[in-house]
C-alpha cells in the first residue's frame, strides 16, 4: 500500500536527491520542485500530505511560499516542515510563528528527518480523526479527510463551500443555525455575507443530494438545521 505523498522543495540538486532517495526507500511518493513558484503550482496540482520546504529558493523565497500556501483553501491544511541552512534564531522564530509544523537545519541526518516526518504525519492523522470524524447519518456518509460525500454509497460531487456547509450542519443534527453562523463556520467571521448567498448554496446542495437533501431543513425566520 502506497504511503503518503510528500512535496520536496529545494534548489540544491544533491540535497534533493538525498531526501528523495530516503523517502522513496521508506515507501513515500515524492514530488519535487526547485523553485518557489513551481512549489506552489505542484502543491495545488498534487495536494501532497506534507511539504518539505527550503527557505533559500530562487525567485519566491520559502517564507513567501509558506504564506501563499496558507492563503489558499486548497493547500492551507497541508503540514509543512522547513528544511534549511538558515540557522539564525530570527529565521527559526519566523518559520515557527508562521505556523510551520517543524524546523530542520542543514546539514541533517536522514534518519532524524524521517523521524520528524513520521511524527508530523502521525499528528496530522490523529487531528483529522479527532476533529473531523467521518459522519454516517440517514443515507449519507460524509468523509472530511477525503472530501467525499456518498448517498447510499453513490458519490455526490460538491463544491468546497457546499461540502463545508453540509459537514457543519450534519455534525450537529437538530441544532438550528442562522445564516451568519453558517457562513462564519465556512469562511471565517469577517467574510462578507448576505442571506441570499447562503440560500443559494443550500438550494444547490439539496439539488445535488437528491432525496437526501431533505435532511437540510429550513427554520423560517432563523436559518437551517440538519434533520435528527
Amino acid at each position: 500500500m502506497a504511503k503518503e505523498k510528500i512535496l520536496v522543495v529545494d534548489d540544491e540538486e544533491d540535497i534533493l536527491e538525498l531526501i528523495t532517495y530516503n523517502l522513496v526507500k521508506e515507501g513515500y511518493q515524492v514530488i519535487d520542485a526547485v523553485s518557489g513558484e513551481l512549489a506552489l503550482s505542484k502543491a495545488k496540482q498534487h495536494e501532497p500530505d506534507l511539504i518539505l520546504l527550503d527557505l533559500m529558493l530562487p525567485g519566491l523565497d520559502g517564507l513567501d511560499v509558506y504564506r501563499e500556501l496558507k492563503k489558499n483553501p486548497g493547500t492551507n491544511q497541508i503540514p509543512v516542515i522547513i528544511v534549511t541552512a538558515k540557522t539564525e534564531d530570527a529565521d527559526i522564530i519566523t518559520g515557527l510563528e508562521l505556523g510551520s509544523d517543524d524546523y530542520v537545519t542543514k546539514p541533517f541526518s536522514p534518519k532524524v528527518l524521517l523521524a520528524r516526518i513520521k511524527a508530523v504525519l502521525r499528528r496530522k492523522k490523529h487531528e483529522e480523526v479527532e476533529e473531523y470524524p467521518i459522519l454516517r447519518i440517514h443515507d449519507l456518509t460524509i468523509n472530511p479527510v477525503r472530501h467525499e460525500v456518498l448517498v447510499k454509497d453513490e458519490p455526490k460531487p460538491l463544491t468546497a463551500t457546499e461540502f463545508k456547509i453540509l459537514y457543519f450542519l450534519a455534525r450537529r443534527p437538530g441544532w438550528v443555525f442562522s445564516r451568519d453562523q453558517i457562513i462564519s463556520s465556512v469562511k471565517g467571521e469577517d467574510y462578507p455575507v448576505t442571506d441570499r448567498s447562503v440560500d443559494v448554496q443550500i438550494v444547490g446542495l439539496r439539488k445535488k443530494l437528491g432525496d437526501a437533501g431533505g435532511c437540510i431543513e429550513t427554520v423560517r425566520g432563523v436559518g437551517y438545521r440538519f434533520k435528527e
